[in-house]
């Protein structure tokens, strides 16, 4: 288990969980419009995306300048989320 805890798999894992989370959120959306709006969910979830593709660069062993690429990325969806939410 450790292994696979230090693995890039873990990240695909994770990513893979998000990937699922987005569409059951979209689908509620669709079927309720009650929860959370799509643009809200994919500016989140990009930002939580770009961390654990940070985290899988790091443990695949990638140049650091991959890491603070997504690192970056992740600042700036952060960022754009922040801005969305402050408008509502």
């Amino acid at each position: 288990m450790s292994e696979f805890l230090t693995t890039v798999h873990i990240a695909d894992l994770v990513l893979g969980v998000m990937a699922l989370e987005a569409v059951a959120l979209l689908i509620y959306w669709r079927r309720k419009r009650r929860g959370i709006p799509p643009a809200a969910v994919f500016i989140n979830l990009a930002a939580g995306a770009c961390l654990v593709l940070a985290l899988r660069s790091v443990l695949a062993g990638s140049h650091w300048v991959w890491t603070a690429a997504w690192l970056a990325a992740a600042f700036l969806t952060h960022l754009a989320d922040l801005a969305h939410r402050w408008r509502r």
